[in-house]
């Protein structure tokens, strides 16, 4: 039995030699120190000796069970240290090796218009403000002439914060809150992001705006139409072709919808714009004496016209984009573009 046990250490400290990886390693771990291992089976058989040879076999079977667990960890380290030596040297970087350049970013084709549309404005006089993109009902809805029970306020239409707090749907209450501390003349643009529960090829729930606002004595509509009309053909050319047709918005009597001949069919008729031959470019119109009233201005002195305008729509009929999505998706590609 001794002599048994003489060669099953032979076998597993050749075995233990032979292992090249951890998990041979921990395969011959288990093979002979293992609850099942050749060594543990030993131990267990010396039941069925006498005490005299319980204790010699058994003090023998000890000894080479510890040198076979010291063998183990002699073997566990060589082999993680020569992993951790692999490792780096198949992870080394070669300095010898030409540099890889990073590549020069672009600024954003949003981005790009709206500081556009922002020159233009500030090139006639218009300044340039900012508001809250987190605001109160009254200066989202109320003071705009936007009452209680109009659609704008539905749920499936403005995010909610609470029932007083909302992400602003538009920038107009910028000019509320203007026209609160200024007198006329008043003659700005808010550009920003706003928050709308959309989602499709032609809307996102966060886009950007620009929304304008003039107010002084004797203002008419035919300012209006001078200034947006100046706008639109320093924006796509000066062969732009467009139209003023009727429409309704709160906090403007008269409104007017503002359409450009298709950029894509040139009037012709194609899907992008229904086959119509325009393109709907922005809202506007006179503002709403009630509106003025609300900030304490005199609408039998002054007289004023405001309006605004999606920054993305700007972008996708300058540029052809057909999906909206593409500006906020980042693929380099794409980007590079513009």
């Amino acid at each position: 039995m001794i002599d048994d046990l003489e060669e099953l250490q032979k076998r597993a400290e050749a075995d233990i030699g032979a292992a090249k990886v951890e998990a041979e390693l921990a395969a011959v771990r288990v093979k002979y120190l293992g609850r099942k291992g050749l060594l543990t089976q030993y131990l267990r058989n010396l039941g069925q000796l006498s005490i005299e040879e319980k204790q010699i076999r058994g003090k023998r079977a000890n000894e080479i069970k510890n040198n076979l667990a010291s063998k183990f960890e002699e073997a566990q380290a060589i082999l993680t240290a020569l992993k951790k030596e692999t490792s780096f040297r198949e992870e080394a970087i070669d300095v010898t090796l030409p540099g890889r350049r990073s590549g020069c970013g672009r600024i954003h084709p949003v981005t790009q218009i709206l500081e556009e549309i922002c020159t233009i404005f500030a090139g006639i006089g218009f300044s340039i403000v900012e508001g809250p993109e987190i605001e109160n009902d009254y200066y989202n809805f109320e003071a705009l002439n936007i009452p209680k029970d109009h659609p704008a306020r539905d749920m499936q239409d403005t995010f909610y914060i609470d029932e007083n707090i909302v992400l602003r749907t538009h920038t107009s209450p910028v000019q509320i809150r203007i026209m609160e501390k200024q007198q006329p003349p008043v003659k700005i643009i808010s550009p920003g992001r706003v928050y709308r529960p959309d989602s499709d090829v032609s809307h996102t729930p966060m886009f950007h705006q620009v929304e304008g606002l003039l107010v002084d004595r004797g203002v008419t509509f035919g300012d209006l139409k001078g200034i947006l009309t100046s706008f639109l053909k320093q924006i796509f050319g000066e062969d732009t072709v467009l139209r003023f047709r009727p429409s309704y918005f709160p906090f403007t009597e008269p409104s007017a919808e503002v359409d450009i001949r298709c950029v894509m069919c040139q009037g012709r008729g194609c899907r992008v714009c229904g086959q119509s031959g325009w393109l709907e470019i922005l809202g506007s119109g006179m503002v709403d004496p009630a509106v003025f009233k609300n900030v304490g201005y005199d609408p039998e002195e002054f007289s004023g016209f405001a309006f605004g305008l999606g920054v993305e729509r700007i972008a996708m009929l300058k540029y052809g984009i057909s999906d909206i999505r593409l500006f906020f998706e980042n693929e380099k590609r794409f980007l590079q573009q513009f």
